[in-house]
């Protein structure tokens, strides 16, 4: 069912939570209620779609993994030597592991399959193949998870969440 985005105090992108737990901040009195759709549930409770919480929490730092998935979600869905835009991109390392370049964020990029081949096991610059935009790590762990899903259309969230 629909989603949930949950903001702190500051108003700043907490997490994302079901509906569902939303109500039952909203009833304990824990959060306020930000956005709502027109649906409504029980005895004129419109549906949330951003809460704020009353008291202030503390965000952990976390680090993002690195993972394909989040490689791709990171570049768009893009590949990063001529821009086409599809989903099913391979990995490509800017460094390749054969000439010593390892697994982390500044060294992989997403590359379309026929870019991948091309590139082969050289450098961008050997390849005269230049990159769109450098690879780079994701800065925050919470807006990097609430973007993933404020792609899906959720235009009540875009003024919450930088970069949506």
């Amino acid at each position: 069912m629909s989603k949930v985005l949950v903001l702190n105090a500051s108003y700043e992108p907490l997490n994302i939570c079901s509906w569902r737990r939303a109500i039952v901040l909203l009833l304990k009195g824990k959060a306020e209620q930000i956005e709502h759709e027109e649906k409504i549930l029980y005895a004129d409770f419109p549906l949330p779609t951003v809460i704020r919480l009353r008291s202030y929490i503390k965000i952990p730092y976390k680090e993002i993994s690195l993972s394909r998935r989040n490689v791709l979600h990171r570049d768009s869905y893009t590949c990063q030597y001529c821009g086409d835009k599809r989903h099913d991109l391979t990995i490509d390392h800017i460094m390749p592991r054969s000439k010593g370049g390892g697994d982390h964020w500044e060294n992989v990029v997403a590359a379309c399959l026929k870019c991948n081949v091309k590139k082969g096991d050289r450098t961008p610059k050997e390849a005269n193949m230049p990159l769109i935009s450098p690879p780079r790590r994701p800065q925050s762990h919470v807006h990097f998870e609430i973007s993933k899903h404020s792609v899906s259309g959720d235009y009540a969230w875009k003024k919450y969440v930088i970069g949506a």
